[in-house]
């Protein structure tokens, strides 16, 4: 699938969700329900996925974890958070670095309109 394509598609499962439940509830409940959603329109995504960080030849689980994978090339970092900060955009960037990932998003549920709290980010 085009990565505009899946990005799109992912947005969309997104505002359902923020749709349903409106902003105000904790990170992991936005994760569960975005999951949810992602399986509903038939995406594969995998929750809380391990990135190792690879040093002198070797791979280590240094204890890093995506929020969601989907279709193994797009990082969703979700956040419900007051606003988004420089830590969280590097956060993502640094997912992606270590996942050899080109696009990710970065989502805070805890705004009005979800489209004020996405956003878009590559490598």
């Amino acid at each position: 699938m085009d990565r505009n394509t899946l990005t799109g598609q992912v947005i969309g499962c997104a505002i359902e969700v923020h749709r349903e439940l409106g902003p105000g509830l904790l990170e992991f409940t936005y994760q569960q329900c975005l999951m949810h959603e992602l399986h509903l329109a038939g995406l594969d995504c995998k929750v809380e996925h391990p990135i190792p960080v690879e040093y002198k030849g070797i791979k280590l689980d240094c204890g890093y974890r995506v929020d969601l994978l989907v279709e193994d090339q797009l990082i969703l970092e979700l956040k419900a958070v007051e606003s988004l900060k420089g830590i969280h955009e590097a956060q993502l960037l640094t997912y992606l670095k270590l996942a050899h990932i080109e696009v990710g998003l970065l989502i805070n549920f805890n705004v009005k309109r979800l489209k004020d709290g996405i956003k878009r980010m590559r490598i």
